[in-house]
């Protein structure tokens, strides 16, 4: 092969030999890659096909599943910034050799800077249980740091007209990332470490999530067929918007009910933010929350936080 030759002429001429192995690659497109990034996916599955002697060309096999899932993980790591354990690192690097992607994306996010953005996230977990401490379970001030539009002044309580328009194409991003994700993963399922992969995904756009914990005891309003009293309710949102709740015995587990409710709206073909109105306090409020495109039967969960409270309903004031 020439020098000076591109992988993507190289891999042309490999195709153009091989009409039908060319039809059937292209067939394994994902439906959110963009050319650049399926061009590279592609290169990488067909250098690897020899690896994989038991791949045939339309036949499923649990050989060509492995194929395809480190060839996700590889692109998640080129196009996303995306890591993975050790082990699979240098696996998907020892297969990328010889693959030189022109004008690839450069990311910040190492795995240094991920341990310090997860030792700073436990650090605000640590001054939110202290402040939950002082002021009982439902005083949280849960307002995130960085919100991304002012009310104007006498305006009531609840998120600005403009706010879902704002963080749409956040939303959207990270659409694409989780479901990257979940290819890599085999797709959505009860086994998943689902906090792990939301979090992931949300950092690698750049973000951070916000858990906020209550005692099940403390809650109005729960639904009629929950009747136990013991363990914690856990309430999940990114950027100001609720993504999730769940139940559990105990703050860990609420909190992987509440990521694998919120990864479920993932499972369309969009996710949508909109204004909605559920309960906070025993109130009714207008809210920014994740939606998929399927029909709701039933309201809400009751909110656990509000980022949106004017000092009136802070004070609970009627």
């Amino acid at each position: 092969m020439a020098g000076e030759r591109s992988g993507e002429d190289i891999v042309s001429d490999y195709l153009g030999q091989n009409p039908q192995l060319a039809q059937w690659v292209e067939t394994l497109r994902g439906y959110c890659e963009t050319r650049k990034q399926w061009l590279a996916r592609r290169e990488f599955i067909l250098r690897n096909m020899e690896a994989f002697p038991t791949v045939e060309p339309g036949v499923p096999s649990s050989s060509l599943d492995r194929l395809l899932s480190l060839s996700t993980v590889w692109a998640n790591h080129v196009f996303l910034g995306c890591s993975y354990p050790q082990a699979v690192m240098d696996k998907i690097k020892e297969m990328s050799e010889g693959i030189v992607v022109i004008d690839a994306p450069t990311h910040r996010t190492t795995m240094d800077g991920m341990k310090a953005k997860r030792s700073a996230t436990t650090e605000a977990d640590a001054d939110s249980c202290v402040k939950k401490a002082k002021c009982g379970p439902n005083e949280l001030d849960s307002r995130p740091a960085g919100r991304t539009a002012t009310r104007p002044v006498g305006q009531k309580s609840g998120p600005p007209p403009q706010a879902p328009a704002e963080h749409q194409p956040f939303f959207n991003r990270l659409y694409k990332a989780v479901a990257w994700k979940l290819v890599s993963a085999g797709g959505f399922g009860p086994n998943l470490d689902h906090f792990e992969i939301l979090r992931s995904c949300v950092e690698s756009c750049k973000q951070t999530l916000s858990c906020v914990f209550v005692p099940l005891k403390d809650i109005a309003g729960l639904p009629t067929a929950r009747t136990q009293k013991e363990g914690h309710v856990c309430e999940i949102r990114c950027q100001t918007v609720y993504m999730g709740t769940g139940y559990g015995r105990d703050e860990s587990a609420a909190k992987a009910m509440a990521s694998k409710e919120a990864l479920k709206a993932f499972q369309g073909r969009k996710v949508t933010v909109k204004i909605c109105r559920r309960r906070y306090k025993g109130r009714d409020v207008e809210d920014l929350m994740l939606l998929d495109e399927q029909p709701r039967s039933q309201g809400f969960p009751p909110a656990l936080s509000y980022p949106f409270q004017d000092e009136q309903l802070e004070d609970g004031s009627s």
